[in-house]
């Protein structure tokens, strides 16, 4: 009697223990239905589980993994076959999908079970791939038709449902009939009905299918690495009791008002600190949070957001932060407030920059980060590649968003051309996915109030009774600490200029902040006043420098400005936002009102003097061509200065008045346009990723028609790193030793600590600075991970990382 055979699906490398494709394909169902339950459609999530990895039921792709795992002995073995020659050439994806598509597109005499179809094979046949597949190619084909009529000698379609385990073709047949489109459908109704336009409801089709996808995909690469790391299984998903962490930091909150002077401005403070708690049992939404810099916005938000959790019982909190900068310093605070020794899981996660590798391996897979904490903590670059970056890296994440309360710290920083991106893939997560976004900042960018030629394109829908803080014009009056003076003047300012006033500044004041464009002229002020300044009262900032690096150098500002000693600090833009440091006087480079503002935030933020002065000065000479953001904004500023004239510069209606200049100028670059190069044709990401109208082949008979991959592959958020490198600065040299010490048995759990507090110590360049540091072989790859580390010449205890050996490089700020 013959025994049934085995079908592999993976093969574990510490034990060559054996997963078979019956037991992956049901737990992987069983993960993705309860994930897909966020979106109401539990059935479909738990579908494109059990059909994901159909394929792997085919002789070929058998013969494939056992050639690989050495499960086939080449000299015994007639049919071994070659796992390297044949690697990514063994279609496992295409079966399942042609297999649902087969058994729902024959369902609704409106097509609605073709549109469902293809929603969830889109899903399967792109799981192993760059993303979701197009659905109209860039060339006009369809895209989606020629994948799902793919030849059964390549899907091997027949093979795989006469091979299939009996108990998976049974559930399949369960679950894949006319029910399934129903349920589906009327979720999608609802989607549909709940857009203004039809640019919204076909960007709103396509993110429903996007949430489905990023189910699907973090049900499989947790089921992949927990069977890889079965210990770390029960880790996962331990749920999270609210009221702990309530009651710590009600406890908290009281011990630090009784250890803190009675002043005004922490009257203020605790003020707002209590409205956004009663406010917190409102229902969920989007709301704004309009406060002074140095109104204690950290802990009022975190307050409003553990009280409105616990009231919607809600899956975690999520902090959107601008820069890395300030990632530490709120984590720091946050678990003050609410970790304790002893505590079950951490409650607080960073997630700092992308050290996975653009192309993914089978161990980046394995270690990949998904956000499953109570509250993370992550940037707006990160949050905008979860919602729109191409592949399977980032978009993991994206369900995590959903039954959460995320809080955008100042929002303001949101890159100019995701503006419609980002307002539609929020209404959607708000209006669908039971989740609740707070806008914090102290200059509010408008988002629900976009020039009119633009609205059919998308902006936020929030209630004007949702803003947090009742009065915020009186609230900015009682919080004025500084004033703005304008120093521009039409020649600008020379570097010798710049110089003496910041000496001048930081002579009579004790202490001098100055915030530059960029990082030539940080530099160079910094080497201007090297030789007159004792170098421990000096300070440079930039975002050259690994996190680690800054978060000591604040740290040493910190404490010399409490102790009165002299500092003297050169720092880029990333200064200004949300870091907790006090300056008695701030000089700020023309730049947008908003930055202004914000390096205002940073002078006299304790109200320890009755009032003091944000310099605002013109450099003659600054190479900001491609800053487009910072020209405009210069622009308007200016506009700005001569029509207020004097008047309050911080006010919000003045603000107000900045933004509609400032949107209402680059209202066209709002859609993320294209150029013809990166889309084959002029266009923009917003259509792509919508009605798709501009695409030749828009006839197609398609009910999606989102040219998702080609979308996915141009998207970048602004200021987004495209390659990430772990620099040898402190730590960092031991941790770059650990990950390149990982035995050839790969060690999955030591790699992921590494990996995780390597964050802190890696640094983000864009491509023209990459190709500097390849060209002088001052970075190296990390035993094929597509993780690198640079050398250590390259990196400046001043200046950070280097394109030019440390002591080589020249300082040139035209």
């Amino acid at each position: 009697m013959t025994s049934n055979p085995v079908y592999i699906a993976h093969v574990r490398t510490t034990d060559q223990q054996i997963q078979t494709v019956s037991e992956h394909l049901s737990e992987v169902a069983e993960i993705a239905e309860k994930l897909a339950a966020k979106i109401n459609v539990p059935e479909a999530g738990e579908i494109i589980g059990l059909l994901h990895d159909f394929g792997k039921y085919s002789t070929s792709f058998q013969d494939y993994i056992k050639s690989g795992t050495g499960l086939l002995n080449p000299d015994i073995d007639d049919d071994y076959v070659d796992a390297k020659a044949k690697k990514g050439k063994i279609d496992h994806s295409t079966a399942g999908a042609q297999w649902l598509w087969q058994a729902l597109s024959k369902y609704g005499k409106n097509g609605e079970g073709k549109l469902c179809a293809q929603i969830l094979a889109l899903c399967i046949v792109s799981h192993h791939g760059k993303g979701l597949i197009d659905c109209l190619q860039t060339d006009g084909a369809n895209g989606f038709e020629k994948r799902i009529k793919k030849p059964d000698d390549l899907t091997h379609l027949s093979e795989c449902t006469q091979n299939a385990d009996q108990s998976i073709k049974c559930k399949a047949k369960t679950l894949a009939n006319v029910l399934l489109v129903e349920t589906m459908f009327k979720q999608l109704r609802l989607v549909v009905k709940s857009a203004s336009s039809e640019t919204i409801r076909q960007f709103y089709m396509g993110f429903w299918t996007r949430f489905l996808f990023s189910c699907l995909i973090d049900a499989d690469r947790i089921n992949s690495a927990d069977f890889e790391n079965p210990e770390q299984a029960r880790h996962r998903n331990q749920g999270v009791s609210w009221p702990i962490a309530i009651d710590r930091l009600e406890s908290f909150l009281a011990k630090q008002q009784n250890n803190t002077a009675d002043s005004a401005i922490n009257a203020i403070r605790r003020d707002i600190s209590d409205t956004c708690k009663n406010r917190a049992t409102q229902d969920q939404g989007i709301y704004t949070l309009t406060v002074p810099t140095g109104g204690g916005k950290t802990y009022a938000s975190l307050r409003f957001a553990l009280h409105h959790a616990e009231k919607h019982n809600l899956e975690r909190i999520i902090y959107i932060i601008p820069y890395t900068s300030i990632i530490e310093q709120n984590a720091n605070a946050i678990r003050k407030a609410v970790e304790q020794v002893g505590d079950d899981y951490p409650w607080v996660l960073e997630h700092h920059s992308n050290l996975e590798p653009e192309q993914q391996t089978w161990h980046s897979k394995l270690v990949a980060e998904n956000w499953d904490a109570p509250i993370v903590m992550t940037t707006m670059v990160q949050f905008l590649e979860t919602l729109f970056s191409g592949g399977t890296r980032g978009v993991r994440r994206l369900h995590q968003l959903a039954n959460s309360i995320i809080i955008f710290d100042e929002v303001q920083t949101l890159p100019i051309n995701c503006t419609h991106l980002f307002c539609n893939a929020l209404n959607f997560l708000t209006l669908h996915a039971k989740t609740t976004a707070v806008l914090c900042t102290a200059t509010q960018p408008l988002l629900d109030k976009l020039p009119e030629k633009t609205k059919a394109n998308g902006q936020l829908q929030i209630p004007p009774e949702n803003e947090l803080v009742a009065d915020v014009g009186l609230l900015f009056e009682q919080l004025k600490r500084v004033n703005i003076s304008n120093k521009t003047k039409p020649e600008g300012w020379s570097v010798e200029e710049i110089t003496d006033l910041a000496l001048s500044e930081f002579k009579d004041k004790g202490n001098c902040l100055v915030i530059v464009n960029t990082k030539a002229w940080a530099q160079a002020l910094y080497v201007q006043c090297s030789e007159t300044v004792d170098k421990a009262g000096l300070f440079h900032l930039s975002t050259h420098q690994c996190s680690a690096h800054r978060s000591e150098l604040f740290q040493k500002m910190r404490e010399r400005l409490t102790d009165n000693l002299p500092v003297l600090c050169f720092s880029t833009q990333l200064i200004e936002a949300g870091v907790d440091i006090d300056f008695a006087s701030v000089i700020r480079f023309l730049a947008g009102l908003d930055s202004i503002a914000q390096a205002a935030g940073r002078c006299n933020r304790n109200g320890r003097m009755a009032t003091a002065t944000v310099h605002v000065v013109n450099p003659a000479q600054e190479t900001i061509d491609q800053l487009i953001d910072i020209k405009v904004g210069q622009e308007k500023t200016k506009r700005v200065f001569h029509e207020v004239n004097g008047d309050d510069l911080l006010a919000p209606e003045v603000m107000a008045r900045y933004f509609d200049y400032y949107f209402y100028e680059r209202a066209d670059q709002m859609v993320y346009p294209l150029t013809a190069q990166e889309a084959g044709r002029t266009d923009s990401l917003l259509n792509l990723l919508s009605e798709n109208k501009s695409n030749i082949g828009k006839n197609a008979p398609l009910h999606l028609k989102q040219s998702f991959m080609t979308a996915g592959a141009v998207f970048k958020a602004i200021d987004a790193p495209t390659y990430s490198v772990i620099v040898p600065y402190g730590q960092g040299n031991e941790l770059i030793k650990d990950l390149c010490g990982i035995p050839k048995q790969f060690d999955a759990k030591r790699y992921f600590a590494s990996l995780k507090q390597a964050q802190k110590y890696s640094v983000n360049v864009f491509p023209n600075v990459w190709k500097k540091l390849l060209e002088q072989q001052a970075v190296i790859e990390i035993q094929g991970e597509g993780i690198y580390y640079l050398d250590e010449r390259y990196y400046s205890p001043e200046f950070g990382l280097s394109t030019e050996p440390v002591g080589k490089f020249e300082i040139n700020i035209l």
